[in-house]
């Protein structure tokens, strides 16, 4: 029965629910924005369900002004689109795909409106303050998905950084730190972390960073370089820079950067010879070996 007055907003969702959800999940699932290859019709008619329930329950606890959504019975629909934002960002939803899960919520709650309120200043009114909230709904999860994904990027990174900076053993007390790329402050720090890291467990006396990968080098690099150099040495490991190429070479004399307390080798394997003989070993050739002696043995008819 179509009903007169102000405020009623409440009392329609309440008592039309079921019909809303239904229609809200048929625009949903109708809608290009679904993406139905990323998420069930089971898991969206959950997702649905939960926030016009909590959205029922909070504007039958207060007001519907923008103002309002910091108020504590508010909270509980603002964490249900916390996480749902935060969920899709991680399964490969768009910014505007997540916001058109609110705002598909404003066509099935404007045409109850409409059919319930005769009065226009009533219909204007509540048509009005549902639309400020779902719009700020809607912004809001927009806000939490793109920090969602700025998170994802985070850790992307500081995944990557870490897997770009293996510290290897080359041999029992020599360690290898291939660098690759750009060698810049927050990636010095995870360098430097790692190899001191792996002299502690390793116990190894001398470490060898290979600049092979590195584009360039300049006086920033070169004292990232020396720093890790430096703090290897106070856990009691000695450092080799090996691949400084001819035109590194030039860079850093032309720079004036410092490196005659470091030894500095053309490439990894001259590193590892010289960390061999530091350690008083070396590696031979086969061929230079002498023969081993094969005893036959002997069968019992020679007795």
């Amino acid at each position: 029965m179509p009903i007169s007055g102000h405020n009623q907003l409440p009392v329609i969702l309440r008592e039309h629910q079921r019909d809303i959800l239904s229609e809200w999940m048929r625009l949903q699932l109708a809608s290009v924005a679904t993406r139905r290859e990323l998420i069930s019709e089971a898991d969206l008619q959950r997702d649905s369900s939960e926030f016009l329930n909590a959205f029922i329950r909070a504007s039958e606890s207060g007001g519907l002004r923008r103002a309002d959504l910091g108020d504590s019975h508010w909270q509980p629909v603002t964490e249900i689109l916390d996480r749902l934002s935060r969920t899709r960002a991680q399964l490969g939803f768009s910014p505007s795909e997540t916001a058109t899960f609110v705002f598909s919520l404003k066509q099935p709650i404007f045409e109850r409106l409409r059919r319930e309120i005769t009065d226009a200043p009533s219909l204007a009114d509540e048509t009005w303050g549902v639309t400020i909230v779902l719009d700020a709904l809607g912004l809001m999860t927009t806000e939490s998905y793109q920090k969602r994904r700025e998170d994802i990027i985070t850790q992307q990174q500081q995944e990557m950084l870490e897997l770009s900076t293996p510290v290897v053993t080359l041999w029992h007390g020599i360690l290898a730190l291939p660098l690759i790329g750009t060698l810049d402050s927050a990636r010095t720090q995870i360098v430097m972390e790692s190899l001191l890291q792996r002299i502690v467990e390793t116990g190894s006396l001398i470490a060898i960073l290979d600049i092979t990968g590195v584009p360039t080098v300049d006086t920033l690099v070169a004292q990232h370089l020396l720093k890790t150099v430096a703090a290897a040495r106070l856990m009691g490991a000695d450092c080799i820079i090996s691949g400084i190429r001819p035109q590194i070479a030039q860079t850093i004399v032309h720079l004036g950067v410092d490196l005659n307390s470091v030894t500095t080798k053309a490439t990894l394997a001259d590193a590892f010879a010289i960390a061999l003989k530091r350690l008083g070993l070396a590696v031979t050739s086969a061929h230079q070996l002498k023969p081993a002696v094969t005893l036959e043995p002997t069968s019992p008819s020679a007795k």
